[in-house]
């Protein structure tokens, strides 16, 4: 099993990334991809999960409008477009896989919650 994370990097506030999951090793397409990142001193925060079933999406508020999260079943490729950065996104973020629809789960899926984790790559947003 194995997910790669593919495109973080450095960015000025108001800028734009998108990172890559690449997925491997697993049936990517029973499985529902969340993005969970976490900063320094600060606990992991889910950030986006797309369901397996139906493609349906979860963002807390921290990030809704300003992330976008997609996936291509046929590629086993999760993207997660995110765009008018903040300082307060500088995190690792790291892709994740879990058996459960999102919506499974009130607030997302806690992070117990995944089976398969990435390495993570680093986002840094300055200001």
């Amino acid at each position: 099993v194995q997910l790669v994370e593919s495109g973080g990097g450095w960015v000025q506030a108001g800028g734009s990334l998108r990172l890559s999951c690449a997925a491997s090793g697993f049936t990517f397409k029973d499985y529902s991809i969340g993005w969970v990142r976490q900063a320094p001193g600060k606990e992991r925060e889910g950030v986006s999960c797309i369901s397996s079933s139906d493609g349906s999406t979860y963002y807390p508020d921290s990030v809704k409008g300003r992330f976008t999260v997609s996936r291509d079943n046929g590629e086993k490729t999760v993207f997660l477009q995110m765009n008018n950065l903040k300082p307060d996104d500088t995190a690792v973020y790291y892709c994740a896989a879990a058996l459960p629809d999102c919506d499974y789960y009130d607030l997302g899926p806690p992070h117990y919650a995944y089976d398969h984790w990435g390495q993570g790559t680093q986002v840094t947003v300055s200001s």
